[in-house]
């Protein structure tokens, strides 16, 4: 992370690549599995509960999901191709948190995340497809 001083506070920018298919690296460190980003902290993105949903070998983004509203933003990387599902009620549970929802492909959400002070977004970066 990049570091910016302000008067009252120090705020971090996400050091973050997509160098290709299969791979996000945060900081330094690689990781070759869809992720969640919530306030600046990165944790692995846990699909399990919306395998139930899965068609044509993809298994799509779902509410079944913890998916981080905490943010009044929230950023989707979906993926090297952008062809990552997402389920309706994603939307609607957005709009029911007032969270504003951007979905790109993954390598233009790690562009605009290296833009953004850490914790001004989410986000939910899918690696592959």
């Amino acid at each position: 992370m990049s570091l910016r001083i302000h008067a009252r506070s120090i705020v971090y920018r996400m050091d973050i690549e997509y160098p290709g298919f299969g791979t996000i690296v945060v900081g330094g460190r690689r990781f070759d599995h869809d992720i969640i980003v919530e306030d600046g902290k990165v944790r692995a993105r846990d699909k399990n509960p919306s395998k139930a949903h899965k068609r044509a070998g993809h298994t799509p983004l779902s509410t079944a999901e913890d998916i981080p509203f905490s943010s009044s933003r929230l950023i989707i990387g979906s993926g090297f191709s952008g062809r990552l599902p997402i389920l309706p009620d994603v939307a609607r549970a957005a709009a029911a948190a007032h969270v504003e929802i951007e979905v790109m492909p993954t390598a233009d959400a790690c562009a605009l995340l290296r833009q953004l002070d850490a914790g001004d977004a989410n986000a939910v970066l899918h690696v592959t497809c």
